[in-house]
């Protein structure tokens, strides 16, 4: 899979699947995406290889306090993916509608739905969080393998 900001100056591909598709309606994610909602693929970095142009990273505010790092073009702003304190810049949450085929991933869960829009309605063929989740509850067997090598290795 490949994608880019809205200029072009930053294109990437995924090298792997993504481990898991998260909608997330929390109250910070449609305030800094200025939508209902936002639609991250998470991925090992590792996996996100930049064919061209240079990401630049902005530190943004986040519910937990500790931030998140937003790789953005230079040019037209667009955010790409970012960095949450949890993994860190080992995982990616890469914004899927920057993706050429944002179609390719659809949501694997909705989290933190009692904030989402009253007129957003889910149909139920994914699972429904109100707050967040557990992996080992909802996460295929090899994206947790994945992320359990990720955990285990030197950050």
């Amino acid at each position: 899979m490949e994608g880019r900001c809205t200029c072009g100056e930053i294109r990437y591909r995924l090298t792997a699947a993504p481990l898991f598709v998260h909608c997330c309606h929390c109250t910070w994610c449609q305030r800094e995406t200025g939508s209902a909602f936002a639609l991250n693929a998470l991925i090992e970095t590792a996996h996100v290889e930049i064919l061209s142009g240079r990401p630049e990273t902005v530190a943004t505010p986040s519910a937990s306090g500790k931030g998140q790092n937003i790789a953005r073009c230079p040019a037209c702003r667009v955010a790409l993916f970012s960095h949450y304190a949890g993994a860190g810049h080992r995982m990616a949450f890469v914004r899927v509608g920057t993706l050429d085929d944002p179609a390719a991933c659809p949501p694997d869960i909705h989290i933190f739905t009692t904030t989402k829009q009253p007129w957003v309605t889910l149909d139920g063929r994914v699972p429904v969080m109100p707050d967040y989740y557990r992996r080992s509850e909802h996460w295929p067997a090899e994206s947790l393998t994945r992320f359990q090598a990720l955990r285990a290795a030197p950050a």
